[in-house]
């Protein structure tokens, strides 16, 4: 049984030709991280196993690729990429790796919050363009962050904030608990947090979640921090809340569309910071992900799913 990565950066690539064991599967590194999905079937070459970094795989695409049968995603959201169960009715099972950055974007998470609280990125441009830009930053000892959705990342999140004396609340679509975190309603965190962070899955239920009814009901001057997925939040909305000043600073690593165009309303804007989809991006998630998705390899190998 054979696998191909796709479309490793160099990167990755270096990654995963450090990790790979002698007795491993044969894995393929293809360094071309702008494949096309059309290139695939060629790519591939009747491999059973693809390692997908960011390439689209359509159905109608997979149909050409013989022999495919196991598709490994890097990262948890496969489903900005396949229809994971259009493949699985075609026999192509898709597996993601959870856990492997969730210590990296939670830095990010809080790095974005304590730069948008400081307005680090306003001042630092401006004085690359030669003004000397003073601003009043927020002491954030003592406030209040709402973490939306919580996995690992956003329990990593909590520990980094708890640490820094905040206050921690928290709403997740099914009931937990955590040391040190309140858990609450959706419109008591909104309503009562000086920090929302989205740490949430994209899906159907959560396109959109962050809905202008719902930025209404936060507290006025919020800051917003995403590093999940760009269209969890209503972008028209947020945009509108960001002009009038009811969000107070968006930090941002995710966008409905990726990479943001030069021209994009939000590189307009002064009280948002933007990052490249670059919270996960350490050395150490990147071994942690690319680790996982070996160790995908082997078990398709040894027990067939």
């Amino acid at each position: 049984m054979r696998a191909v990565f796709v479309d490793a950066n160099d990167s990755l690539a270096a990654v995963t030709e450090k990790l790979i064991r002698p007795n491993d599967p044969k894995v393929v590194v293809n360094r071309n991280a702008s494949v096309t999905s059309e290139q695939l079937p060629d790519v591939l070459d009747g491999a059973e196993i693809a390692i997908i970094d960011h390439t689209h795989l359509p159905v109608e695409i997979a149909a050409q690729c013989r022999g495919l049968k196991h598709v490994v995603f890097l990262g948890t959201g496969a489903r900005s990429y396949m229809n994971p169960e259009a493949l699985a009715e075609r026999g192509i099972a898709v597996h993601i790796i959870k856990g492997y950055g969730d210590t990296a974007v939670a830095e990010c998470a809080i790095a974005l919050m304590w730069s948008a609280a400081k307005g680090f990125a306003r001042m630092d441009r401006e004085m690359r363009a030669g003004n000397w830009l003073r601003s009043n930053g927020i002491e954030l000892t003592g406030k209040t962050i709402g973490l939306i959705g919580f996995g690992g990342i956003a329990a990593e999140a909590a520990r980094i904030a708890a640490g820094s004396g905040m206050k921690v609340l928290a709403w997740n679509r099914t009931p937990k608990t955590h040391s040190g975190v309140e858990f609450v309603s959706l419109e008591k965190l909104l309503a009562e947090s000086h920090v929302v962070s989205l740490h949430l899955l994209l899906n159907d239920d959560t396109k959109n979640f962050l809905s202008a009814e719902r930025i209404a009901v936060m507290r006025p001057g919020v800051i917003l921090i995403n590093t999940a997925r760009g269209a969890v939040v209503d972008e028209g909305a947020m945009i509108e809340a960001l002009r009038s000043g009811h969000i107070g600073h968006a930090g941002l690593d995710v966008f409905v569309t990726e990479p943001l165009p030069a021209d994009h309303v939000l590189t307009t804007l002064p009280n948002v910071t933007l990052s490249a989809h670059s919270a996960f991006r350490t050395p150490e998630a990147s071994d942690n992900l690319i680790n996982a998705a070996l160790d995908h390899c082997r078990r398709i190998v040894t027990t067939g799913h």
